[in-house]
């Protein structure tokens, strides 16, 4: 047996030490463990989930990967394209894509007796994710969207359908400006109301049949404006989007959803820096206290290291004894800051009391993300960064002689 590992033991957990000063050194120790390891714990759930929740939103309406013309334009208007792709409706080609959808988009101007709102008809057909999307339901249901049948209903943001007055069951009419200026109207029926939290889905876009767009561009029924693909990895979406584009034709050129809204994606990278600085910093108090801890209890038992070092005890072996001591009084620290980070980050996910503003953080709940092996990696971490550095302060070993130890003692 490892004659240090057995005495840190004996000293960490035996009554001898529950009676001394060392009782309160070590509760403050692992005090100090138990709020930085929760607060780094929280720190990390929530800003992953952050980061996880918006990039969610934005390829659950965007889809993750965007297919357009590779001249397409930069208006809210889709430009023309082949249905006919050897990528659709399934992608064998790539593993990681999943799904593969087609749209088309068409700006227009809601009318009503008191209001007006800009929109963007987005036109789906039948193979359109409606399960991908009915979290983002506030009421109602997703349109019934047939082969054959053009159909009038729509679903609309709760936005819009506040400003105009609008619910479930509504009706209203859209005017289409078309290439000769002359406008065309449409009538819609609102089945459904939505709410994203992104305002730039929600401040304009409304969903119905791509039927509708293909007659206002008059197209025919193989032609769309773009397509939309789903991947197993929302974190590797950029990854993706380029293998993507090394297959596909190369009239054509695909976008992730990050790169489409760069000034969120910018919003999105904020959290890991943030998350990085929380980390920094609370290992850091961590270290910093362990340190202090260990520096105390080395000189409360000056006269044991004399004694160890007269019975024949190398400084190493010594030194490796307090090392491992202050181990042992983290532990129990690490612990209950999990039991108590874990317990909080339950509570939030299961029972969402913390809400948060979604115009600043497109998130209307604070978002949790627990992975097992993230919260084992963050404890791991923290145990042997500090059981390294807790080797240099642990050289004050090295300078303690037996016979001033002694000395120490004696009087």
């Amino acid at each position: 047996m490892n004659f240090s590992w057995w005495f840190a033991k004996k000293i960490a957990f035996g009554k001898s030490s529950k009676n001394n000063l060392s009782t309160t050194i070590i509760r403050i120790g692992q005090l100090a463990v138990a709020i930085g390891i929760m607060v780094a714990l929280i720190t990390l759930s929530t800003g992953i989930g952050a980061r996880k929740g918006i990039k969610q939103k934005l390829a659950d309406f965007n889809g993750h990967i965007t297919i357009k013309p590779y001249n397409s334009n930069q208006s809210f208007n889709s430009d023309s394209l082949s249905i006919q792709q050897d990528f659709y409706p399934i992608f064998t080609s790539i593993p990681e894509v999943t799904h593969v959808q087609a749209i088309a988009l068409k700006s227009g101007i809601i009318r009503t007796p008191d209001n007006f709102s800009g929109i963007v008809l987005k036109g789906v057909g039948t193979d359109y994710d409606v399960q991908r999307f009915d979290s983002y339901l506030v009421k109602g249901r997703f349109p019934n969207i047939e082969k054959t049948k053009i159909s009038d209903e729509v679903v609309l943001p709760q936005k819009i359908a506040n400003e105009l007055h609008l619910d479930v069951d509504s009706s209203f009419v859209t005017y289409f400006l078309q290439d000769t200026g002359k406008p065309i109207y449409r009538r819609f029926k609102v089945t459904g109301i939505f709410s994203t939290d992104i305002k730039d889905f929600d401040d304009i876009y409304i969903l119905g049949d791509i039927k509708h767009v293909q007659r206002l561009n008059k197209w025919d029924s193989l032609t769309i404006g773009s397509f939309e693909l789903f991947t197993n990895n929302v974190e590797k979406i950029d990854q993706t989007a380029n293998k993507v584009n090394e297959y596909i034709d190369f009239q054509l050129y695909a976008q992730s959803a990050t790169s489409s809204f760069t000034q969120i994606n910018d919003w999105i990278e904020i959290f890991d820096t943030n998350i990085f600085v929380v980390l920094f910093i609370m290992l850091l108090v961590v270290i910093i206290n362990m340190i202090m801890v260990l520096l105390i209890l080395i000189l409360e038992r000056t006269h044991s290291i004399g004694l160890l070092k007269t019975l024949g005890s190398t400084n190493w072996r010594v030194r490796k004894i307090f090392i491992y001591y202050s181990i042992f009084i983290m532990i129990p620290g690490l612990f209950f800051g999990n039991l108590i980070g874990i317990s909080l980050l339950l509570i939030q996910k299961y029972f969402k009391v913390i809400k948060l503003p979604a115009e600043n953080y497109y998130l209307s709940v604070a978002p949790v993300h627990l992975d097992l092996t993230q919260i084992l990696l963050l404890n791991l971490s923290a145990i042997l960064i500090s059981a390294v550095v807790l080797i240099f302060p642990s050289y004050l070993i090295a300078k303690i002689s037996p016979s001033q130890a002694m000395k120490i003692n004696e009087i």
